[in-house]
């Protein structure tokens, strides 16, 4: 059975969040050590992670979770057309032309200019189309992925795919299964047996998270959001020697904005804020991610109080009773305590299949609003829920 549409699991124009999982081809470890050559390509999971912190300045999209794997990234995204609604077209226009310049910038050697920035606001009607797909998540996951895999095959020097296909997305249709998608995403290395904690795991938002609470700060990878004057670009590429200029670009990359930010800045703040409206879009102002909006309703301390206690995997631990402190938190949820450590560490069993997550009644629901009798996988995760 193909893959369902892309427009009947997300739209564009609302907000939504879905849990993205990009393959490499084959399944080869492409971003870790290679089982056949032996080569170690664990660096390129540090190139995915500061793409991703890159897009998330200048798209309309969160990233509230994440993992990269060895031959895989899983993401939770949200999309926010409600904060790019509030830009203006300057900054739509300087955002579109950070990522999609529209020329060969190491031909031009040049960033986008002030007038650049202003032929792409006059004309309107391209504008209004770029606004939206600044919100999409398709575009999203197409300037995290072709990147990357030009930048791979160009170091093994080959032609040809990297990544297996086009990305898997599931819509997260409530906040049960937020929850149980997050602690899943973020227990991925310990799930591989890649390590026996999460605060072991580089490469995870639950990492970063961890590290920030620490003071841990990274040089931010965030796109300089300042158009250059343009009679300064001309001055400067008449009168600066070619490879001065490319060294002088190389290095920027490393970071645009000469910052230094805690290193879960970029990342979605966890904990919703219950003095903020709903509807309130929380545009955030500093520059390294869209919003400031949480997506839990629960703090930083019991989530990570869960995530450790759903971690321990020994075989004397698994009959172990959920905390009476979290126990609340998974009630109201509908979720069967009996059910929680199954649901995250067999998820492949309860969602694999699934083109919703969530509780089987949010499921249904979901199913109805899209014009299907059920979503596949629905009848799967009921033993994990308890009756609405």
């Amino acid at each position: 059975m193909p893959r369902p549409k892309r427009s009947e699991q997300f739209d564009p124009g609302e907000v939504c969040i879905v849990h993205v999982v990009q393959r490499c081809v084959r399944r080869a470890f492409l971003a870790g050590v290679d089982r056949e050559s032996g080569k170690d390509y664990s660096f390129r999971k540090e190139w995915i992670r500061r793409r991703m912190e890159a897009l998330a300045s200048v798209f309309a999209v969160d990233v509230l979770s994440y993992a990269v794997m060895s031959n895989h990234m899983h993401q939770i995204l949200r999309n926010r057309p409600d904060v790019c609604c509030r830009w203006s077209d300057e900054d739509v226009a300087i955002r579109w032309l950070r990522v999609f310049p529209g020329r060969r910038l190491e031909e031009h050697l040049a960033e986008p200019t002030e007038n650049d920035v202003q032929t792409l606001v006059r004309d309107k009607e391209r504008l209004a189309e770029i606004r939206k797909r600044l919100a999409d998540i398709s575009w999203f996951m197409r300037a995290l992925s072709e990147p990357i895999a030009r930048m791979a095959n160009k170091q093994d020097d080959c032609t040809g795919r990297f990544w297996e296909g086009r990305f898997k997305c599931q819509r997260i249709v409530d906040e049960a299964g937020l929850l149980a998608c997050s602690i899943y995403v973020d227990l991925n290395p310990v799930r591989a047996a890649m390590a026996e904690s999460p605060e072991q795991t580089p490469h995870t938002s639950v990492y970063d998270r961890v590290k920030a609470c620490q003071g841990a700060k990274l040089d931010s990878a965030a796109f300089d959001l300042r158009p250059i004057p343009t009679d300064e670009t001309g001055t400067k590429i008449r009168d600066t020697p070619v490879d001065e200029l490319r060294q002088e670009r190389k290095k920027k990359r490393q970071n645009p904005t000469c910052r230094k930010i805690l290193r879960d800045g970029w990342l979605s703040p966890l904990t919703l804020l219950p003095d903020k409206l709903s509807d309130e879009p929380e545009v955030h102002t500093g520059g390294v991610r869209s919003s400031d909006k949480g997506f839990l309703n629960m703090t930083w301390k019991d989530y990570w109080e869960l995530l450790r206690w759903t971690a321990r995997r020994s075989v004397e631990e698994t009959n172990l009773k959920v905390p009476a402190s979290l126990r609340k938190t998974l009630q109201a949820l509908g979720i069967d305590l009996s059910m929680w450590r199954d649901l995250v560490w067999n998820w492949q069993k309860y969602f694999g299949n699934s083109v919703c997550v969530g509780h089987p009644e949010s499921i249904k629901q979901h199913a109805a609003e899209t014009g299907h009798h059920h979503h596949r996988g629905q009848a799967s995760v009921k033993s994990c829920f308890a009756p609405g």
